[in-house]
């Protein structure tokens, strides 16, 4: 066999260009998965918002305390949120006492939270019906809510509660 020829080539051998073009297609898949990923994360998620994660942890005990506080007092606090006639979602909060009789001397303030966006947060105005008893009305449309309700008294929270609500 002359030196100027070379063997023929086999079926299925690897050779440099096929190497390249497998590395080239590999890395090409793996940019574009992440930039899909990477647009998915950034447009989907509001992020979490704190104005200071600092002040945030240093709070924490007096959370805990006040978690303990509220245990103790062995209050029931329902709040029942429906759609009246009109399509606003009515919000009816009953606190009792722990031999099921209505708190007097509280105020109570209540938040419906979008779980991923704090532009459609709604704050529902409760009024007073009975010793105990609030009711108050928003336009939230329907979906997934995080209802937070605290009780005050003298300006002092007694009591807070978070709840996942479904709103039809």
């Amino acid at each position: 066999m002359n030196a100027n020829m070379s063997a023929p080539r086999r079926r299925g051998e690897i050779t440099g260009k096929t190497v390249l073009i497998c590395f080239i297609s590999f890395f090409g898949i793996v940019a574009a998965v992440n930039a899909i990923m990477v647009r998915a994360a950034v447009t989907t998620f509001a992020g979490t918002q704190t104005d200071s994660a600092y002040r945030a942890g240093l709070a924490y005990k007096g959370e805990e305390a006040a978690a303990a506080t509220q245990t103790a007092l062995h209050w029931t606090v329902d709040g029942r949120l429906v759609r009246d006639v009109t399509g606003d979602a009515v919000l009816t909060v009953d606190v009792k006492d722990a031999k099921q009789s209505s708190v007097v001397g509280i105020d109570i303030t209540a938040r419906l939270g979008h779980p991923l966006n704090a532009r459609l947060d709604r704050t529902v105005v409760l009024s007073r019906i009975a010793d105990g008893t609030f009711r108050g009305a928003t336009d939230a449309p329907a979906g997934q809510w995080t209802l937070t309700l605290e009780v005050m008294r003298d300006q002092n929270r007694l009591y807070r509660s978070e709840t996942r609500v479904v709103l039809k």
